[in-house]
């Protein structure tokens, strides 16, 4: 995978004077770092004849550029990796509003919000050590602040945007003081420190450093097409579950993007955004990166999602994760999830 320079880097150059005036130009922030992603924006132009001046960089880095670029920023959509960074370009004002009968139309509602839209969702699901762990004993969040696990859960940063969006919706489905007791009892089972990815965390798990952890299913996915040998004996070791199928379903979370407020291109930026909800483009982040269609209508074939099967999915609308995603990390601060 090749990546952009860094924003630092990058910082020293500007687009082109001829670039603002184009009417054909589209101008990129993403935090996207798929090499996959490449084709959505060649095909892209190739369909419209826009072109996409792109600059990639950290999710942070991008919204404090954006911020401070103000109402001389060249660009005109950020895209971007779960529904808390998502809330957060839009609590600092950097979305507009975007009307559009497309997108209203493709996205469910649950999935979009008056200034972002959701193009693909990933869920976070339970892995556990098959040698060591029944799937039986870890149907749900809940269980993993049981103490028949302490010991035995590892997990990445608290701090983690994957792991706040997650405490948000437990707040949003259960209330503040349980979801408290759930994440007091999840620190309590702790195998060691949170560190790493999610990878790391499952092949923790494969290893017997632990026998349980939470991952997006996109890292399951990922490992479960790798073709290296050591990938595939780790996969043997490892299962996967679906958690809370018999109550609010799995929790998901989102990629997705919206149109800048000084967006000197507005119309490109609305038809870019329509394009991603568009069958061929949500292909592309199925096929791509292991992600599901935000769109419900739209068919794949992966064969690593195939084989993880279907499952329930959590309707709490995306606005809902960021409602609440202050209190999930004041209840990981009290708790020592860092």
């Amino acid at each position: 995978m090749k990546f952009k320079p860094s924003l630092i880097a990058l910082s020293v150059l500007a687009f082109s004077a001829s670039a603002f005036a184009e009417d054909k130009v589209l101008n990129l922030y993403s935090a996207r770092h798929y090499q996959t992603d490449e084709a959505l924006y060649a095909d892209f132009t190739r369909d419209t004849g826009i072109k996409i001046n792109r600059i990639e960089g950290k999710e942070d880095e991008l919204l404090e550029r954006i911020r401070n670029e103000g109402a001389n920023s060249p660009a005109d959509v950020l895209l971007t990796v779960d529904a808390a960074r998502l809330a957060k370009a839009h609590e600092l004002g950097l979305f507009s509003p975007v009307r559009s009968k497309v997108l209203e139309a493709r996205i469910p509602a649950h999935l979009r919000t008056e200034d972002w839209f959701s193009f693909s969702t990933r869920a976070r699901v339970i892995v556990y050590n098959k040698d060591s762990v029944t799937p039986d004993s870890v149907r749900n969040y809940e269980d993993l602040a049981r103490p028949a696990l302490k010991g035995k859960v590892c997990s990445r940063s608290g701090s983690h945007p994957y792991n706040l969006s997650l405490g948000a919706a437990m707040i949003a489905h259960q209330g503040e003081a349980k979801a408290e007791e759930w994440a007091r009892g999840l620190v309590a089972n702790f195998a060691r420190s949170p560190k790493g990815g999610d990878t790391d965390q499952i092949k923790a798990v494969a290893a017997g450093e632990c026998q349980v952890a939470l991952t997006n299913t996109y890292y399951v996915a990922r490992l479960m097409r790798s073709t290296k040998p050591d990938e595939v004996k780790l996969m043997e070791k490892v299962g996967v579950v679906w958690p809370n199928q018999a109550t609010t379903g799995t929790h998901i979370n989102v990629s997705g993007g919206g149109v800048l407020k000084h967006a000197p291109h507005r119309e490109a930026g609305i038809k870019f955004l329509e394009y991603l909800a568009s069958d061929k483009a949500q292909r592309y982040f199925a096929d791509g990166n292991n992600e599901w269609p935000a769109v419900e209508q739209v068919k794949v074939v992966n064969p690593a999602l195939d084989a993880l099967g279907k499952f329930k999915a959590d309707a709490l609308p995306v606005r809902n994760l960021a409602m609440y995603q202050v209190k999930a990390q004041m209840i990981y601060d009290r708790t020592g999830y860092r």
